[in-house]
Order: structure tokens, then C-alpha cells, then sequence
């Protein structure tokens, strides 16, 4: 990742969008509606719209993780892991109405295209022309595609690939690690880390862009961003001509947001990892903005506290949603 000068938005000169509503949380993913309106999954309660300053539960959905929307009133959603009956599975809302799709778990246990332990967690979901939807699934470590009667195949899969171990040793305190996370200390230099699929965008030229978050041991840095050609089937992203690596250099990578000018959104979590999120210390998230074609990328705000998605209004705002693992803490901001 090329990263050039630029202006930078400090967290504390964004402006709330709806410092009234309370979102139920954890609240995950953020898109705009063909209206305007900012779409929230919030896990904790559903699919929130945010209005002209106010927000409303636009259907009920709880373990919902990600929000497509595909015309006014209709979208796709995604349900992450979880024990819940709705868990792991596509959505089709329309009118404030859920209809199951297709069961993304199942699929993960039947085909599991990566050949690792099974486990699907569906994170974010991408409306694909025909009626089709992209789904990345973190916990299988792909991109699944699924059509309008339910049918689901897999685009392709990220590699895992040799890790850091120095930053998951600093965070742990080591070499006075305390007892829970003694065993870090104690790990080679290198070890492998998965690719862990957090978004998937369709770009203006109808490839699908993936991110990853890079896995335990949370190194800093080893984040990509990979090129999709269109109607790829079956590749095995490290390997296969058809998945590219267009953008790298991030860390813990969470969301992907396309512009209508091109210019496509990359959410980081945390500079210091996810594993700093996950172990308390987390302050310094960022959002950056990369320019297609050269791919230069240049953060456009720095030091928010868990960003978790980020979305362009209708009018060229950037939004973000940020504080999204706090329990009534998530908020939308805008950037620009």
C-alpha cells in the first residue's frame, strides 16, 4: 500500500449523524439505500435506517452482520455464527419482511472450500447483477456467490500465509506476559496466519474486491486487498491468475466501500491489530481511500475507535460506523 500525503480527518472533527438513536449492538455493517438513507446491521436488534437525523428498526433480524441493499425497501443480509436458528445464513428483506435464501453454514460443512476445520461465519454481502448476492465468509476464509433460488457456489478462497509473532508478543506484554497469554511468548518469529475474508465490494469494472483481516497472530502490515475477475469460479487466491493482489500493506482490514467515481474505501479496525482491539488497547483506526488504476492509497481519517464499515452517501459523503463492538456506543459519522 503506497501511502502519499494527504489531509487527514481527525476522529474528534467528525460530525454524528444520529447522536440520538442507541443502537442495540454490536453493530457491524453500514451501506447507503437507493434513497439516501444509511442502512446499519446492527447485531443486537436488525437492520436499522437512518433518516434525516432519525432512526428506525427497518426489520428485525438479530445476528445480522452485513446489509446489500439491492432496490428501495429490498436488500440482502447476512446472519454471522452463532447458535441462533437464523445464524450463518443470506437474507432477502424486502418491506421490512425476511425470507432465508440460502443456509451459508451448511454449505461451509458440505463443501468447505478451503479444506481447513469447517466454520462459517458470513461477515459481509455484495448485490451481484441477476439477482445474485457476494457473500465473505470469515470464519471459512471465502467468497461464495449465491443466485436467486438458492443455489451456492464458491468464487474463491485466501490463502494462509506466514505471519509476524512480534506484535502479538508486544500487546501480550512479553516476556512478563500475564498467565492466559503466556503461551504467545513462547512462539516462533513466523507462524501461519489465515486470510480471513471480512468484505467483498463489485468495482466499476465488475471485478469483486476482497479484503482480508489476517488472523492470529494479528501482524501489522500483511493486510491485502484482492482483484476478482468477474465470474470466477473455484480459485484458490495466492495461486490463480484470476485473484490478484491489487492493494497490501494494511492491517486487520474490516470493510471495502466503493465510490460512485471509482475510488474504493478500506476500513482498518485497528493499526495496532484486532488482536489489540480484542485484548483492550484498541484507539487507532483508520480509513483510507485508494485510487483505482495506480492504486495509491491515503488515509482520510485516523485514530477512530473500532471502526467497523464505512459507506459514500448519495451526495459524496464519506460515512463511517465506529465504536461498533461497544455496547450502546456504535455511531455513524461523517468524514467528508
Amino acid at each position: 500500500m503506497a501511502l502519499t500525503g494527504g489531509l487527514l480527518i481527525p476522529a474528534a472533527s467528525a460530525q454524528a449523524s444520529v447522536p440520538s438513536y442507541e443502537f442495540a449492538s454490536p453493530a457491524f455493517g453500514l451501506a447507503t439505500a437507493p434513497d439516501g438513507s444509511l442502512l446499519v446491521a446492527d447485531a443486537g436488534a436488525g437492520i436499522v435506517e437512518l433518516r434525516n437525523g432519525v432512526g428506525t428498526l427497518a426489520a428485525p433480524l438479530p445476528g445480522v452482520t452485513d446489509v446489500a441493499p439491492i432496490g428501495r425497501g429490498d436488500m440482502f443480509a447476512v446472519t454471522g455464527g452463532g447458535e441462533d436458528a437464523s445464524a450463518r445464513k443470506l437474507f432477502r428483506v424486502s418491506g421490512g419482511a425476511t425470507r432465508e435464501i440460502a443456509d451459508l453454514g451448511a454449505f461451509e460443512a458440505a463443501v468447505n472450500p478451503d479444506g481447513e476445520e469447517i466454520d462459517s461465519n458470513p461477515y459481509d454481502v455484495a448485490a451481484l447483477g441477476g439477482g445474485k448476492a457476494l457473500v465473505a465468509d470469515a470464519g471459512a476464509n471465502a467468497l461464495l456467490v449465491v443466485d436467486q433460488q438458492g443455489n451456492v457456489d464458491w468464487v474463491a478462497t485466501l490463502p494462509d500465509e506466514l505471519a509476524s509473532t512480534a506484535n502479538a508478543k508486544q500487546l501480550a506484554g512479553c516476556p512478563a506476559a500475564p498467565p492466559e497469554f503466556a503461551f504467545v511468548c513462547t512462539l516462533p518469529e513466523m507462524i501461519p496466519a489465515q486470510g480471513v475474508a471480512t468484505s467483498v465490494a463489485v468495482g466499476p469494472d465488475g471485478a469483486y474486491y476482497v479484503s482480508e483481516l489476517k488472523g492470529f497472530p494479528g501482524p501489522i502490515g500483511a493486510s491485502k486487498v484482492w482483484r476478482v475477475e468477474p465470474g470466477t469460479r473455484h480459485a484458490e487466491c495466492g495461486t490463480s491468475p484470476a485473484c490478484t493482489v491489487v492493494a497490501d500493506g494494511f492491517t486487520s482490514i474490516v470493510d471495502l466501500a466503493f465510490a460512485p467515481n471509482g475510488t474504493l474505501y478500506v476500513v482498518e479496525i485497528d493499526e495496532a491489530s484486532f488482536l489489540a482491539v480484542e485484548l483492550g488497547s484498541g484507539t487507532s483506526g483508520t480509513v483510507n481511500a485508494c485510487s483505482p488504476g495506480s492504486w495509491t492509497c491515503t488515509p482520510v481519517a485516523t485514530g477512530l475507535s473500532m471502526p467497523m464499515a464505512a459507506t459514500v452517501g448519495k451526495d459524496g459523503t464519506v460515512y463511517a460506523l465506529t465504536q461498533g463492538l461497544l455496547p450502546g456506543a456504535a455511531k455513524v459519522i461523517a468524514l467528508s
